[in-house]
């Protein structure tokens, strides 16, 4: 999917800097970078260790404060925002995945899920039809009386998927996501997650080290020491010749060995 004027924007950031450390000792993470995401794309942020990818993810979702430039989800600048209302904008437009579940292990794998809305306004019954859905198509219906520990890793990223999706976010953003997965359910997770990018329109930025990971995507944002370096669209390519170009470009840049798809 090409970036094309008439499509609706997502997310919009202009000039994003973020520096660390103090007077004499500043150390410049990202480097003006400007990005439009539109709706429905599955983006991919990749770069080498420390090209500041899991620090402008950070940033864009709102876990971090950008040192200077602006951001806006949809029509709403959320760069100067309160601690209050970025909360209650978080919890209504923005899904998070975190490598880690950051799951409640006193609650069941349903009331993890419904956890996002039930701070909300949304019914009981319009919370189940939601229910119901998500956990279908990242099957795990059959697992939604099941606490956390009595399911497998993959099973709890996909917990931690359905409940980022659970109340219809604006976007996701995905922070290696597969990170703790082995391949199989790694996989089934990205698969799932394409899927869904496809059938909802849902919009979706994932950061990776990870060109199998990538090749999902239906673009992917190269960055290097905090600036964008390129950008690939997979447009009508199958997976493997986008992952194809991917480590091409990967190559350029430096990277991890990884196993083909």
């Amino acid at each position: 999917m090409n970036q094309n004027n008439w499509q609706k924007t997502v997310l919009h950031a202009e000039q994003i800097r973020k520096s660390f450390g103090v007077r004499g000792n500043v150390q410049q993470v990202l480097r003006g970078i400007d990005l439009r995401v539109v709706e429905g794309e599955f983006v991919g942020i990749m770069g080498p260790s420390g090209s500041g990818k899991s620090t402008l993810i950070n940033v864009l979702a709102t876990i971090d404060k950008a040192t200077e430039g602006k951001i806006f989800v949809e029509d709403a600048d959320i760069s100067n925002m309160k601690n209050a209302e970025l909360s209650i904008f978080r919890r209504n437009k923005l899904g998070f995945i975190f490598q880690d579940y950051n799951l409640l292990d006193t609650l069941t794998v349903k009331e993890n899920i419904l956890l996002p809305i039930s701070l909300g306004k949304m019914k009981k019954k319009a919370a189940e039809v939601e229910f119901q859905a998500i956990a279908a198509d990242l099957g795990i219906l059959e697992i939604a009386h099941k606490y956390p520990h009595e399911i497998s890793g993959g099973q709890r990223q996909r917990t931690s998927a359905a409940r980022a999706l659970i109340h219809r976010p604006s976007i996701v953003f995905a922070d290696e996501p597969t990170g703790a997965l082995d391949s199989k359910a790694a996989s089934s997770l990205l698969g799932m997650m394409e899927g869904l990018n496809r059938q909802r329109s849902l919009t979706i930025m994932m950061v990776t080290h990870d060109p199998v990971a990538s090749s999902y995507c239906s673009r992917v944002v190269f960055l290097k020491d905090g600036m964008l370096y390129s950008e690939l669209y997979r447009g009508t390519k199958t997976r493997q010749a986008f992952f194809k170009d991917i480590m091409n470009v990967q190559a350029v840049l430096g990277g991890d060995h990884v196993d083909t798809v």
